[in-house]
């Protein structure tokens, strides 16, 4: 069976087989499917775009190294998730960077990568628009006007997710500190 229209499965096997013209012709077909998930899951245009860019090139890199023709889009749907989540994670990432922060001793250094850590599960939790909106609002910077028609909202629907993804992480965060806001071990349970 054809994957979703991208490819016949001869032009997908011999792609495989390591024909150019057939790898060629499997990334052109696949480039507009990668492209419009990576931009549902990135949190940014850049980041989608260099997301599908990576995915391609992985496809052209890789493909004789599919084992089935019918798994196409679900290897390329894996290969942008991935890509994307990498791309998010190193926002975060940045700020563990030695420098980034003083810090006056080892203890510190460890709650301190803790919070971050929870900050970050607690946003990769959000549902998919309200993560988009946070991460481009709050962590990218971008102005509420570009967010909303960047992600195809109103204005005010675009602050109501924002909102909500907002008190959703500090609801997650209340329950995964102590009464000093210390990050608790992950082991123990909430008294």
């Amino acid at each position: 069976m054809a994957d979703r229209g991208w490819a016949s499965t001869q032009l997908i096997e011999a792609a495989q087989a390591g024909d150019r013209e057939s790898i060629t012709a499997v990334v052109h077909g696949a480039h507009t499917h990668v492209r419009r998930f990576a931009e549902h899951l990135c949190a940014s245009p850049q980041d989608a775009e260099d997301a599908a860019q990576e995915a391609l090139i992985i496809l052209y890199r890789k493909i004789g190294s599919l084992r089935a023709t019918g798994a196409l889009a679900s290897w390329m749907f894996r290969i942008v998730r991935n890509e994307c989540l990498r791309r998010a994670q190193s926002l975060f990432d940045r700020y563990d960077e030695p420098g980034a922060g003083l810090v006056t001793s080892a203890e510190e250094e460890v709650i301190r990568r803790l919070e971050a850590e929870l900050v970050a599960q607690a946003i990769r939790e959000l549902p998919d628009v309200q993560r988009r909106v946070l991460i481009m609002r709050d962590v990218l910077g971008h102005p509420g006007r570009r967010v909303a028609e960047t992600l195809g909202l109103s204005n005010a629907a675009m602050k109501s997710q924002l909102h909500r993804a907002r008190s959703r992480v500090r609801l997650s965060l209340a329950g995964k500190t102590d009464a000093t806001g210390v990050p608790r071990d992950p082991g123990t349970t909430a008294a």
